[in-house]
């Protein structure tokens, strides 16, 4: 397991501590004519043999090396101006299977997938899958009722979906608080949420606006308790 921790921490010294934005840039630009690409991958190899420390590891090494050069060429190569935030989530998903995957190879071991027979670790992705999309769209529908006419402007200050990620961010650490047992990072959680949200509710001094956001909020903090506790008590 050192192993694959060294590796991790290869990936992330190479990609965000040793990576200068300017050599971001030109590769965008210039693409695999960059030479900053070349050196860029090939400091993740030295990163490996550096933390390793054992020359008979340079076969492994390579290969780290290699394939990061293979992904940042795709990465580079496939997106766009509008496609840049996707294809680097994209890009960092694919170093880390290819991280595990060399650890895989290099233990000798064979991937096991045994995992998606356990019932609790099936019920806890349906869950996490529940918080997320399928809660935002039902708490939207719930208070749609009361959905208030206002001319405050909040649809051009507010950023682009900013309430249904804030929904479910919030959601999913009160269900991680809830099967932790920790009742008070919820109140924490709850009583920050108020400070910031309603604090600025306050100075619109529109009733009907706080009203509607007090509802959603507490649907949607509800709903995420009651499915943390329904968790534990499937533990049971």
């Amino acid at each position: 397991m050192i192993i694959l921790i060294k590796l991790f921490m290869a990936h992330l010294i190479g990609d965000f501590l040793l990576q200068p934005g300017s050599w971001v840039k030109v590769k965008e630009d210039r693409k695999l004519l960059a030479w900053q690409l070349y050196v860029h991958s090939a400091l993740h190899g030295l990163l490996v043999l550096l933390l390793i420390w054992d020359l008979s590891f340079w076969i492994w090494a390579l290969l780290f090396a290699v394939v990061h050069l293979i992904i940042d060429s795709f990465k580079i190569l496939a997106q766009k101006n509008d496609t840049k935030r996707i294809f680097f989530f994209i890009d960092q998903l694919l170093h880390f299977i290819s991280i595990y995957l060399i650890w895989v190879w290099y233990e000798n071991q064979s991937i096991s997938f045994s995992f998606l027979k356990d019932e609790k670790i099936i019920l806890l992705i349906t869950l996490i899958i529940f918080l997320t999309a399928p809660v935002s769209i039902m708490v939207k529908i719930f208070i749609s009722k009361w959905t208030p006419d206002t001319d405050s402007g909040d649809d051009v200050t507010s950023l682009q979906s900013a309430g249904k990620y804030i929904g479910i961010l919030e959601r999913l650490l009160v269900f991680t608080f809830m099967i932790a047992n920790e009742w008070q990072a919820v109140g924490f959680l709850i009583a920050a949420k108020s400070v910031f949200r309603f604090g600025n509710l306050q100075e619109s001094k529109d009733r009907k606006l706080t009203e509607y956001i007090l509802i959603g909020t507490l649907v949607s903090f509800g709903i995420a308790i009651i499915t943390g506790m329904g968790y534990r008590f499937a533990l049971l």
